[in-house]
């Protein structure tokens, strides 16, 4: 089939990064991991003081995007690209509780978006690509051939957060993680720039109940049915 667009937009930990992964390698598409990049901004706030729990110089970070730059490198090794910032490995860095709480502030900020929407069109120009994150079919590819929409409980989405954290040793409790996507939902649905919603032409797909396989092979259904 000829290379297309795929958009995979929805809620925190709904397992839209791991689906696009899986669909790159299985059509040999190029996977970007938009949410990796805005944790990289977070990541870069935290670590020039801008950001805490309780405080958030935004204009501060502004005059400093400039200063920021973010790409991935594949580690073949894991089967992924990696997320740099300024030329340093941080794919464990930005992956903690603690960015998590306090990416969506980021996220809202307009002139932050404006940068990441511009680096992330312009990986997709020649299509062949799958783009996971909140607004990828409503604003960075309006136009994609594929869109999809991903949901499940809040639950269920902190129960898998949970256990992703506690594999990684982080000590963190259940309740702690329901808190954080419950206040995520609220913060991405409810920004003035680029809220997260369904786009009018996009599949949604609830995955409370699906196995990882279950759910691939029926986007890889939906793929080989409209596309092939």
């Amino acid at each position: 089939m000829n290379n297309i667009t795929i958009a995979i937009d929805g809620f925190s930990s709904t397992g839209k990064s791991t689906l696009a992964k899986q669909l790159a390698n299985h059509l040999g598409y190029v996977y970007v991991d938009t949410g990796a990049m805005y944790r990289a901004v977070t990541y870069f706030a935290m670590q020039h003081n801008l950001i805490s729990e309780d405080f958030f110089d935004a204009e501060g970070l502004i005059k400093k995007l400039p200063e920021i730059k973010l790409h991935f490198e594949f580690n073949a090794e894991l089967g992924f690209a990696e997320m740099f910032l300024n030329d340093v490995n941080i794919e464990n860095e930005i992956r903690t509780i603690d960015v998590s709480r306090l990416v969506s502030k980021i996220a809202e900020i307009s002139e932050v978006r404006a940068k990441l929407v511009e680096q992330q069109q312009a990986m997709g120009k020649n299509k062949g690509i799958v783009m996971d994150g909140r607004d990828i079919g409503t604003v960075v590819f309006p136009d994609a051939e594929l869109k999809l929409f991903m949901t499940a409980s809040a639950h269920t989405r902190a129960k898998r957060r949970f256990d992703e954290l506690a594999e990684k040793g982080q000590l963190v409790s259940y309740e702690e993680v329901l808190q954080n996507v419950q206040e995520r939902d609220y913060i991405d649905t409810h920004r003035e720039d680029s809220p997260l919603v369904k786009a009018e032409d996009a599949i949604e797909i609830d995955n409370s109940t699906l196995t990882k396989k279950e759910q691939f092979d029926l986007v890889l259904d939906l793929i080989h049915k409209f596309f092939a």
